[in-house]
């Protein structure tokens, strides 16, 4: 039997590239602000990225946490000087994308693409959301790491609903895949319950929040519904997950943690990590029982 009891500690934070607060890269300062988790969801994880020098945060990561099993999902390569060399074709992919890890073993994983559309004078860049599915204290449930897009809450919601719609109709998809046992191995579990962890880019109580959560009845509030999701991230002084490194805009909250109806109320304990400097956000921290 399983103990209804125990702690089981998630995060996520956007580590913007591994540059920090006072603008210097630092990969070891982000893992030991994640360190300690049960499941870590990152966002902007990168390779080959010109605002950092290039570095290889996937490797880099995987090295500072050993203890953890990891994947990671970028939604598109952008070559940054592919080139033969001593014969040998050396390519150079700019990626960036999401990182899951887990203490306990990763069962399956997948990279969704989310929808966008083309803007000419802002940088949008192809958005994704990486599931894994991990088991918990209340069996295998499927995480998710979401970064969505910032110039367009047009556009973030119709990722929304796309990943909604995708997170609700797991077991009609199959997940990552299904009649393993005809190579016999044992079929993956197809949990209902799932968590969307990560950098929203959006405000409570907007658009794009609402069609998430399902909107605020005048009476009742916002009751959990098998429709939407609850948002397990609130914390007791509403604190705010992105600051403005030039200090010129408001600070906000950006992150979150959502939990399917099954699950939510396992959820308690979330904060706000206000002492982390690793990045322009802060990482989120909410305790599953």
């Amino acid at each position: 039997m399983k103990d209804e009891t125990m702690a089981f500690t998630c995060v996520t934070y956007n580590i913007q590239y591994g540059t920090g607060m006072d603008g210097r890269y630092d990969l070891e300062r982000i893992a030991g602000e994640v360190r300690g988790a049960d499941v870590i969801a990152l966002q902007e994880v990168c390779r080959n990225n010109p605002q950092n020098g290039g570095h290889d945060m996937v490797a880099g990561l995987a090295a500072l946490l050993p203890e953890y099993f990891h994947v990671y999902g970028a939604p598109y390569q952008v070559d940054m000087g592919s080139a033969i060399i001593d014969g040998k074709a050396v390519s150079r992919y700019f990626e960036f994308g999401n990182m899951i890890l887990s203490r306990g073993p990763i069962l399956a994983s997948r990279n969704f693409l989310l929808p966008r559309s083309r803007s000419i004078d802002v940088l949008n860049l192809q958005r994704g959301a990486l599931e894994a599915i991990i088991g918990t204290p209340a069996g295998p449930v499927r995480f998710h790491s979401v970064h969505l897009d910032h110039t367009s809450a047009a556009e973030r919601s119709a990722q929304i609903r796309w990943l909604l719609r995708a997170a609700l109709e797991h077991r009609l998809d199959g997940g990552a895949a299904t009649g393993l046992a005809s190579l016999g191995y044992p079929e993956l579990p197809a949990p209902e319950d799932f968590v969307l962890m990560g950098d929203f880019n959006m405000d409570p109580e907007s658009p794009e929040y609402v069609i998430l959560t399902g909107p605020l009845d005048p009476e009742y509030g916002r009751r959990t519904n098998a429709r939407f999701v609850r948002d397990v991230s609130v914390t007791a002084d509403g604190a705010d997950s992105w600051f403005d490194p030039a200090g010129h805009l408001q600070p906000r909250r950006l992150d979150f943690c959502f939990a399917s109806a099954g699950i939510a109320h396992r959820f308690r304990d979330a904060r706000v990590d206000s002492e982390a400097t690793g990045s322009d956000h802060r990482p989120v921290w909410v305790t599953m029982t």
